[in-house]
């Protein structure tokens, strides 16, 4: 109880320090100061709500304890109070819970095609109209930084940049995490003539992309840029000039493109700092490795063996094999109805951070 008191009473000295920043106009003049201070004070807020609803409950049960010792028809109004201060309690000390550090911030989210040919890269384009409607309905922006289309209007790639309209404590890493690794689809392929069931598999690579980015320092001689003419759906200037822009890190093989923007010198800053968002991500990727903690890497090969999901067609079926999760609900799953699945993912993630405290 101790620690939780204490934990509180630093939140509270830190939140009114941040309302403070925000009432002051000068902070208003650098926007990046002022994201960063609204992004912390969204954070905090829901752990000063449910604290200052526990104080006020806790208040009016004393006052309600009082009023049952000379009226009996309080009884009733004290075990109710008396329960949803356990309630609030509880979700106070889950609030104070050590979290995912990442899970206020924004993503950049990859799919790519894999084993199956043109089957494969059908299915990695259902899963980029899936994120992309259920991002439609969380109110998230969605940019297409980059795209190659397959001859039948698949994706053999595409790379998705995704953000939070307002800051917020549980952002689009604390929902979308889970979505890093294999994919596979089972379902008769639309190039298949005697109807037969096919296995295929798409991969789908995930990390957070921070407001500000912990200084990667990336030397000229570990870098290849190539420029190229940006392809698909993007405007008129698209096909007319050399403007999109692909860098290759060649210690660790990381390959990012962006053409999504209007100039070279555009993509090309905004590729850097993808990259930069790639290689911190990865750094504390090993650094969790190295000390047997955080989240499980994610699959690095599309291998229809190393699977987190499947998405079976004939039997309208989603499979998530990690926490046991399955729904016949594939077509409105694939609809952006993802609510429910993440919903199990995020509780799931929960009850094993809990655990292991």
């Amino acid at each position: 109880m101790g620690t939780t008191v204490s934990a509180v009473d630093d939140v509270l000295a830190e939140y009114g320090g941040l309302e403070a920043q925000l009432a002051d106009p000068e902070l208003h003049n650098d926007q990046k100061a002022a994201r960063r201070v609204a992004k912390r004070f969204a954070e905090l807020n829901p752990v000063v709500k449910c604290y200052r609803e526990l104080t006020q409950t806790r208040d009016d049960l004393e006052a309600a304890r009082e009023l049952a010792y000379e009226d009996s028809s309080f009884k009733e109004e004290v075990e109710r109070l008396e329960k949803h201060e356990d309630k609030l309690a509880n979700q106070l000390a889950d609030l104070l819970a050590p979290r995912d550090p990442h899970d206020s911030e924004d993503v950049v989210l990859e799919v790519k095609s894999g084993e199956g040919g043109e089957e494969s890269a059908l299915f990695a384009a259902d899963l980029a109209r899936m994120y992309t409607k259920y991002c439609d309905k969380r109110g998230w922006n969605v940019e297409v930084l980059g795209a190659t289309e397959s001859d039948m209007g698949g994706y053999k790639d595409i790379v998705f940049s995704i953000k939070t309209k307002q800051p917020t404590r549980d952002g689009v890493w604390s929902q979308l995490k889970f979505e890093g690794g294999v994919h596979r689809v089972q379902r008769v392929p639309v190039t298949e003539s005697q109807g037969r069931v096919h296995t295929s598999a798409a991969g789908v690579f995930v990390f957070p992309e921070p407001e500000e980015i912990e200084e990667v320092e990336i030397e000229d001689k570990d870098i290849r840029i190539d420029v190229f003419r940006a392809s698909g759906k993007g405007g008129q200037h698209v096909n007319t000039t050399d403007s999109a822009v692909r860098i290759t890190h060649l210690p660790t093989g990381l390959v990012v493109s962006c053409q999504n923007e209007r100039s070279q010198i555009q993509n090309r800053a905004r590729a850097m700092q993808i990259l930069q968002a790639r290689l911190q991500a990865l750094r504390e990727e090993e650094a969790a490795a190295k000390s047997a903690s955080g989240r499980a890497d994610q699959v690095r090969t599309v291998d229809r063996s190393e699977r987190i999901r499947t998405y079976n067609f004939p039997e309208n079926r989603i499979t998530d094999h990690r926490i046991g999760y399955k729904a016949h609900n594939l077509d409105h799953v694939l609809d952006g109805h993802m609510e429910d699945l993440v919903a199990a993912l995020v509780e799931a993630e929960r009850k094993s951070r809990l655990e292991a405290e």
